[in-house]
């Protein structure tokens, strides 16, 4: 694919893939179009030499991997790790209320959104749904819905004055619920639960619980003079994701004679601490079992993990020229220049001079360009999933991501051709 391919496969994935239960979802349809195999984690393991197999967990975490030709032990594992959720609003769990002759979602932050862009878009649902089946079992249903669902209209500037000169400032309690509908003779719960049963087919008695995100409805779209630049939500972190899975399914990855690992965890906007987050045992579990099927000791194991590396892959802050002062002076990155190493002193990014000249060198083979990262001193540093996982797994790691602007808005912009050299030199660390 050329460039402006990939960016639209990129943007068709997103808009299918509106809660991290349906990007997992999105990327078993693209993972078993190459036979990848789906493992679970009750079932006794055969891996084969060669083999494609996925796992996921709880529907919003999953790690894809490829058998190497060569032991374990001489080759460690190639790991390339992002994350599927992203910052926004969560519906709770008495959803729906009546004010004024007004029913309205309340809803909750996830992660750290920038509430104001949430205002005036066109939002809807979507999550998952946990049900009661005819078995007796509790299991669970994707659902979204298609149409204008919900709006929070801003509040007239007749009535906030100084809105241009001090910010929008939503109160998260009492003005982030969104307006729903004019009041329903029903009552608001059973109204909103009877909304989800019109469009699972599930009935509504049998519905117990939801995961449900606040998404906009708009597509993903090029833009600039030479349709340079594209927008859309979930960049943060759908893109590195995208990416990640394009690489594992080029032809020499498939045949590689190393172990091959692509992980892509929820909860990373939270904290990460959970059975499925970064911080717990997902990924250190399926290493080890990977590693077991094969016969592989105890000794063998650490031996493996201690040539193992893993690139993290999450988006970088780019230099928007509106606002000269927010960023390092002497680390501005520039979008559609290439891939971007990330550098913090006090290991928020788990790059160091080994590492983030390891990825230098692969990014000269593969013929991308790169850009080096590093946050003003003067302001508090973000991290990601990079460090949890080179402490707990004791392996290199580097933390890189494509130049990025409005990270955490509801819609995000990025350059087009970063996406296409972020795939190449993932592809070539996979091949090496």
């Amino acid at each position: 694919m050329n460039t402006s391919q990939q960016v639209q496969s990129l943007l068709d994935f997103i808009d299918a893939s509106p809660s991290p239960w349906h990007a997992v979802n999105s990327i078993e349809i693209r993972l078993a179009a190459f036979q990848f195999i789906k493992l679970e984690e009750t079932d006794l393991w055969v891996l084969c030499p060669g083999g494609r197999y996925y796992v996921s967990r709880d529907d919003s975490s999953i790690i894809a991997f490829v058998i190497g030709q060569k032991p374990l032990v001489e080759t460690g594992f190639k790991i390339i790790g992002a994350h599927t959720d992203s910052p926004g609003l969560r519906v709770k769990p008495n959803a729906a209320n009546a004010v004024d002759g007004y029913l309205r979602v309340s809803v909750e932050m996830y992660g750290g959104p920038i509430l104001a862009t949430f205002a005036d878009r066109d939002l809807s649902l979507a999550g998952r749904i946990s049900y009661k089946n005819d078995t007796g079992s509790i299991t669970s249903s994707l659902i979204k819905f298609d149409n204008v669902l919900l709006r929070l209209p801003n509040l007239a500037i007749h009535m906030n004055r100084n809105v241009n000169e001090e910010g929008l400032k939503l109160h998260k309690q009492n003005e982030l619920p969104l307006i729903l509908s004019l009041t329903r003779e029903q009552l608001p719960q059973p109204y909103f639960v009877s909304l989800l049963q019109q469009q699972s087919g599930i009935e509504a008695e049998r519905i117990l619980a939801w995961d449900l995100n606040i998404y906009d409805t708009q597509k993903g779209a090029f833009w600039g003079a030479e349709n340079e630049f594209y927008a859309d939500s979930q960049l943060d972190n759908l893109a590195s994701c995208h990416a990640a899975i394009e690489a594992l399914l080029d032809e020499p990855a498939l045949k590689s004679d190393n172990t091959l690992v692509c992980v892509l965890f929820d909860h990373e906007e939270v904290g990460s601490e959970s059975n499925k987050g970064a911080n717990g045992n997902f990924l250190p579990d399926i290493l080890q079992r990977i590693a077991l099927a094969h016969e592989t000791g105890r000794e063998d194991f650490s031996r493996a993990l201690a040539q193992s590396f893993m690139i993290s892959a999450d988006m970088a802050h780019a230099y928007q020229p509106g606002f000269p002062y927010a960023y390092d002076p002497d680390h501005k990155v520039i979008v559609n220049q290439g891939p971007v190493i990330k550098v913090n002193a006090s290991l928020r990014y788990s790059s160091e001079s080994i590492s983030e000249a390891m990825f230098a060198d692969w990014c000269k083979q593969a013929r991308v360009p790169y850009q080096k990262y590093s946050h003003r001193s003067d302001l508090p540093c973000g991290s990601t999933i990079g460090p949890i996982i080179s402490a707990k797994l004791g392996i290199r790691a580097v933390d890189v991501g494509n130049p990025l602007w409005a990270m955490h808005s509801i819609r995000e912009s990025a350059g087009a051709l970063d996406h296409d050299y972020m795939i190449r030199v993932m592809k070539r660390f996979f091949a090496g």
